[in-house]
């Protein structure tokens, strides 16, 4: 149980004709739930009489006094130790509410004296750390304990990780807070036990992906970034663009793709940034899956192909898995497999005709463009190359007679 006497140490003394109630404080700050200590001593014109009745109050309802122990918003949380013209209120628990003026009053020989004015008490919350960084650039910054005490009512102690750091009746510190894993509380002088929150920069970035499993093209999906940081930290989104450079996003907790493309495949990061610092995330690589786009097809080689020369046809698409193919003749299945390629080691004029690939994974599969494949016979080449060598030579023949 942590008790607290007095905060500020002022002596004030009442009297007349002997009569008197000195207060050790004036004006006392304590926590919500604590326990504190109101001390008086008391004198009067009669040194061997014995008070008849010694209480504290708050209230004078119609004129009369109503002593603490019978007031029920005090119920069982009321104490008095009185000897020797000493006294002393202990009240625990404390609620806010109990913020008041408390006087200590006695009678002796039916006479009632109150020691007024009395002694003032202010219950703060819980106490709580506002940070402020006028320079994100810096490592400056300014810690305030914030607390309904009124000034000079408490002395505020500073811990860094753990330990005290400084000790002041002024609730600020401002100083270097540079190091990543560094926390820090405060708290009011007497009421060690009921510091702040912690305060600390944010941890490194977790990052979850929303729905698990596969990523399929067209679908929702929504990136969260979390971090435990003290104040609350924002985050921002960033894509790396090649090079190691860093797009930005969004600045959002959440990065949303209502339609999510091919496009969207890449690494990802977030980083998470409050008063007391920065912090960023492993890179997390979102794989989109999608179905075969429009294949291309082409024949090499290129021209004129002729009956008994090597023919290759090659299908590409792109898809994610990568997709199998299927080489077709007029309908008919020529080709299947991994390989987009299909080889004529010897075409033949047999091998004329119209062909044209499918492109196909788990995600849908698509028909390319047709392709006419037309075979020239062998022997009609060669005829036309005999018939192309004689009326060159019958034209150079004509040019010589005519010389």
């Amino acid at each position: 149980m942590i008790v607290v006497s007095a905060v500020l140490c002022v002596t004030v003394v009442q009297g007349q004709n002997g009569w008197g109630v000195t207060y050790t404080s004036t004006e006392i700050c304590a926590l919500k739930g604590s326990t504190v200590d109101i001390h008086c001593t008391y004198s009067h014109p009669s040194p061997s009489a014995t008070a008849e009745k010694r209480f504290w109050f708050t209230k004078n309802q119609y004129g009369k006094f109503v002593d603490l122990k019978t007031d029920t918003n005090y119920l069982d949380r009321v104490y008095y130790d009185c000897k020797n013209k000493n006294c002393t209120l202990t009240i625990t628990d404390l609620r806010e509410s109990d913020s008041a003026e408390y006087k200590f009053r006695f009678i002796l020989n039916s006479i009632g004296y109150t020691g007024s004015p009395g002694v003032i008490l202010h219950v703060t919350g819980n106490l709580k750390v506002q940070v402020t960084r006028s320079d994100p650039h810096t490592a400056q910054a300014e810690l305030k304990c914030l607390s309904s005490c009124p000034d000079g009512t408490a002395s505020y102690i500073w811990y860094k990780n753990g330990q005290k750091m400084e000790e002041d009746t002024s609730p600020v510190y401002a100083g270097n807070i540079s190091h990543t894993a560094d926390s820090y509380y405060c708290a009011v002088k007497g009421y060690e036990t009921f510091h702040s929150p912690l305060v600390y920069p944010p941890g490194l970035p977790s990052v979850s992906v929303s729905p698990s499993g596969q990523i399929v093209e067209g679908s929702s999906v929504t990136l969260t970034c979390s971090s435990d940081a003290n104040p609350a930290a924002n985050y921002t989104w960033y894509k790396e663009n090649g090079s190691q450079q860093l797009q930005l996003l969004s600045e959002k907790t959440q990065l949303v793709f209502s339609s999510i493309q091919s496009s969207d495949s890449g690494e990802y990061q977030c980083a998470a940034e409050n008063e007391l610092g920065r912090n960023i995330s492993q890179y997390i690589l979102i794989n989109v899956k999608y179905p075969p786009k429009l294949p291309s097809v082409s024949v090499s080689p290129s021209g004129q192909i002729v009956e008994g020369s090597s023919v290759t046809l090659t299908c590409s698409s792109d898809a994610n898995p990568a997709a199998k193919y299927t080489w077709y003749k007029e309908n008919q299945t020529v080709h299947h497999g991994m390989d987009s390629i299909y080889s004529f080691t010897s075409i033949s004029s047999e091998d004329r005709g119209i062909y044209y690939c499918i492109s196909k994974n788990q995600y849908g599969q698509i028909n390319s463009t047709s392709l006419f494949i037309d075979v020239q016979s062998g022997i009609l080449t060669a005829v036309g190359l005999i018939v192309a060598i004689f009326l060159v030579a019958i034209l150079t023949c004509v040019l010589l007679w005519i010389r």
